[in-house]
């Protein structure tokens, strides 16, 4: 019997949660023309304004001219170019680790990181909310799997005390969909106290995080002995493409010698190395964007309140709005639309059930006019949703 498509297409429409790629037609920025239309975008992770970013751009175009447009192999065949080790040690000293191993995608080196360390007879704790990448390293790396509940080291200690072999805690520094921060030091200390190592994916938080841009681990004064596995992309602050991960000598040759994902697959162009060195420079010189930023986020979120808007507790540029039913969310998405501004709608299974929401994200190139426009056609949009009646509650 051939796969029935049809009615899994027809099923995700009927329930509010089919996907659709709007079609971005210029670069990245808080001015879009999103699908035919001029619109103000709050949807992307370029926290710090550097996609587009004219010394980034001519970093690039420069890489590409001296190095070509491709890697041509995978690392270890000869596709580990100049830049690519330039750009390993400028984020290793940037981290403050011995070393770093650079990545074509941020899924890659968190699947990379946990089936290269922890299998069979092994065991990997992580938070219920971690990102589906995570997730998916978990279940793949072969080794009793278990989640705890989200940021709770309670819950934490009960799984540790029934590990087996060596013992891997993972979580997201940032949590992607609500923007709440991983309680570290607590996580910390339960995996310290039971021998077990920490991992954490911080690709929301550099950038925004850390007097230097340093992250949650700088945010919390933490070191390689707390967290021996630091993971971070760079596109999201960085502006650019790919992912590292930050540790000890052995850790990183660790990784060159058993992770697959890292094995197996071409080099990214060395011109996005170029770019990302350049990007990284700007991040750690210009600390007015993370400033910035910080004021932004500080404006909307009082402004949200005064609307009657519910938020999550984060510090960070993601600000998530919960609404409750995919159908309400997307109804205010779309409305919010319409009026010119873009917020995606975060619907299951993203997040779970009855917790849909727009995710409201802030780069320091938006200017303050821009927050207040938005809270001005959200107060519009939303005080005309509470008059009619829920037709999906």
């Amino acid at each position: 019997m051939p796969f029935d498509l049809q009615s899994r297409l027809a099923a995700r429409h009927a329930d509010h949660l089919y996907r659709q790629r709007p079609l971005l037609e210029a670069p990245q920025g808080p001015a879009v023309v999103v699908d035919g239309k001029p619109l103000l975008q709050f949807c992307s992770n370029d926290y710090l304004g550097l996609a587009n970013h004219p010394e980034v751009i001519a970093a690039m175009q420069q890489g590409a001219a001296n190095w070509g447009v491709g890697g041509g192999a995978s690392h270890l065949v000869i596709g580990h170019s100049t830049p690519h080790h330039q750009l390993e040690e400028a984020l290793a000293e940037f981290t403050g680790r011995p070393r770093a191993l650079l990545f074509s995608t941020g899924y890659m080196a968190n699947l990379a990181a946990v089936t290269a360390l922890a299998g069979q007879g092994d065991t990997v704790l992580e938070d219920r909310l971690n990102h589906a990448s995570l997730l998916d390293a978990g279940l793949l790396s072969g080794a009793r799997f278990s989640r705890y509940l989200h940021n709770d080291a309670t819950s934490l200690a009960k799984r540790l005390e029934k590990a087996s072999g060596n013992t891997l805690v993972v979580t997201d520094g940032v949590f992607s969909m609500d923007g709440d921060l991983a309680d570290l030091p607590a996580l910390c200390a339960e995996a310290k106290r039971h021998g077990a190592w920490v991992m954490v994916d911080d690709a929301h938080g550099f950038g925004p995080l850390g007097a230097n841009g340093g992250g949650i681990v700088e945010h919390f004064g933490l070191g390689i002995d707390e967290v021996p596995v630091l993971v971070g992309t760079l596109g999201k602050a960085f502006g650019t493409a790919g992912a590292f991960v930050a540790g000890s000598e052995e850790l990183i040759e660790t990784l060159i010698q058993f992770a697959r994902p890292y094995i197996y697959t071409t080099s990214q162009p060395p011109a996005v190395a170029c770019a990302t060195l350049k990007s990284l420079q700007l991040l750690r010189r210009e600390n007015w964007r993370r400033e910035h930023l910080a004021a932004l986020i500080a404006r909307f979120r009082q402004g949200a309140v005064d609307i009657g808007l519910t938020l999550v507790d984060s510090p960070t540029p993601i600000q998530p709005i919960l609404v409750g039913s995919s159908a309400r969310a997307m109804k205010l998405s779309a409305a919010l639309r319409e009026r010119g501004c873009l917020v995606g709608a975060i619907r299951p299974p993203t997040v779970p059930a009855g917790t849909a929401r727009l995710r409201v994200t802030f780069s320091a190139s938006h200017t303050e006019a821009q927050v207040e426009q938005l809270l001005d056609i959200l107060a519009e949009c939303w005080n005309r949703m509470a008059e009619e009646p829920e037709a999906d509650a």
